[in-house]
């Protein structure tokens, strides 16, 4: 097909089961940098299939019998106070390497975008600077550069091997932590938790995702082929709060991603002592995370030396229909990694 001088007509259609073996080698050809190697169906399914919030919205390019793209969108459920916002968010992006340069991308996404309006509130995704200014012209909005915070644990090595373009990868050290799979079992301990952490102030205002102990599990314990690990604060054998991270190598480093810091507002205590506790599970060069600017978390990053170096991920939205709080402002999210990091 590729040798052909005349553009193929595409139809569009919704994803089926019966399509899960063609889509799956579709996206290890067209996907060079998937979350997890060769894009295993476990994977997949956990992915699209068993999020608590819904199954992922699927729509599919097909031309001749063969599939030649691919628009994913994964549910997502914030909340503002107690009113649910709906979202999506744009993952899984793929044009077979025949089809591209053909515009499949972008009739994918307005059609999926008109078979979303009835459904959601929005879309959002954190792009490259590469598929930015493809999104842009689509009709996604700025909201921002979301900061990421960095403590630095081991600095003649961090300023010595920290480079743009990468470096030889380090093994990565062994983690003295639970996994998330053993630290997630609780769910009544964490619900109760979870109540708490959700009146933070600022909370009834801004957008949230709607976390319980079923998404927890869902999104760090069940993941296959990525290890999430947990460490938790107790008191008086009540649970004060927890933090979960993943330990990786990267850039030539090794690297301590804090996804979650879930402790009951104003606890400071608490939450600093869950970053202590993620910097000395493993021998690594440096942490971070994203804390929300006013939360408990932040006001700990802070007194823990974690700093704002310049950049952070690109978030932007696409309102499907009103929304308040503005999504297209930055002070209207309260993220954390987890929200926002690609898998």
């Amino acid at each position: 097909m590729s040798g052909s001088l005349e553009a193929p007509a595409y139809t569009f259609r919704r994803y089926e089961p019966a399509d899960e073996d063609a889509v799956l080698e579709m996206l290890r050809v067209s996907l060079g940098d998937a979350p997890v190697e060769g894009f295993p169906v476990d994977f997949f399914r956990w992915k699209h299939h068993a999020n608590p919030f819904g199954r992922s919205f699927m729509l599919l390019a097909e031309t001749g019998g063969e599939i030649a793209g691919l628009r994913a969108f994964l549910r997502w459920r914030f909340l503002v106070g107690d009113r649910p916002v709906l979202g999506v968010r744009a993952v899984d992006t793929a044009t077979h390497p025949d089809h591209q340069g053909r515009g499949v991308f972008s009739r994918l996404t307005r059609a999926a975008l008109d078979a979303l309006r009835d459904e959601v509130d929005l879309v959002f995704n954190t792009p490259n600077s590469k598929s930015l200014p493809g999104y842009l012209k689509l009709g996604w909005q700025m909201v921002g550069s979301v900061p990421i915070a960095v403590r630095v644990r081991r600095p003649i090595r961090f300023a010595a091997r920290y480079r743009k373009d990468g470096g030889e990868s380090p093994p990565a050290p062994a983690v003295d932590a639970a996994l998330a799979r053993d630290g997630l079992g609780d769910e009544a301990p964490i619900g109760s938790l979870l109540e708490a952490v959700a009146s933070e102030a600022g909370g009834r205002t801004g957008l949230r995702t709607d976390r319980s102990a079923a998404y927890l599990r869902w999104r760090y314990a069940d993941v296959p082929g990525i290890d999430y690990h947990v460490v938790r604060h107790e008191d008086a054998g009540s649970l004060r709060g927890l933090a979960i991270f993943r330990v990786r190598p990267r850039r030539g480093l090794v690297e301590a991603t804090v996804t979650e810091v879930l402790v009951p507002p104003g606890d400071r205590h608490a939450a600093a002592t869950l970053l202590r506790a993620v910097a000395r599970a493993a021998r690594v060069d440096h942490v971070t995370g994203h804390f929300w600017d006013g939360s408990t978390g932040a006001r700990a990053a802070r007194r823990s030396m974690f700093v704002r170096p310049p950049g952070g991920l690109t978030l932007v939205v696409n309102p499907l229909r009103p929304v308040t709080p503005d999504p297209t402002d930055l002070a209207s999210w309260r993220l954390s990694v987890g929200d926002l990091e690609l898998f």
